[in-house]
């Protein structure tokens, strides 16, 4: 088990330590929210933490097959439902530094899609896929 603490500062502002490593992330609300939009929002963090779990996940199954996958990008865009406020869509766009005609690209893709996070995530939050082989 891994155990995260969460520091409420004030004005908006959270500090997280990732107990294990003692690494730190800050957060402040979204300028949508109250918030001056200084870090990552929360939701924010759902969404990037996400991509990294994609990119995890895809990085084992290439590290098992001697795939070079260095450069790889995931870029996240997060749209928020207005009420009940809640992630509604996050677009996504994998760039993999292989060619199209790669004989992993359906395993690299159910990679992505079967990620725990991707998992995790509520039915109701799309999720499109954009994959660009740049390779």
């Amino acid at each position: 088990m891994v155990k995260c603490k969460m520091t409420y500062c004030g004005g908006l502002h959270c500090e997280l330590v990732h107990e294990p490593s003692g690494a730190k992330v800050i957060t402040d609300a979204p300028v949508d929210n109250h918030g001056k939009g200084e870090s990552f929002s929360p939701t924010d963090l759902m969404c990037s933490a996400m991509a990294g779990c994609m990119a995890t996940i895809i990085g084992i199954y290439a590290e098992e097959h001697g795939l070079d996958l260095r450069g790889m990008t995931i870029e996240v865009a997060k749209i928020m439902n207005p009420n009940p406020r809640r992630i509604a869509r996050i677009e996504t766009e994998i760039c993999v530094p292989l060619p199209e005609d790669n004989p992993h690209k359906e395993a690299l893709a159910q990679c992505a899609l079967g990620s725990p996070a991707m998992r995790s995530f509520h039915p109701d939050i799309e999720v499109p896929i954009t994959w660009k082989w740049v390779g």
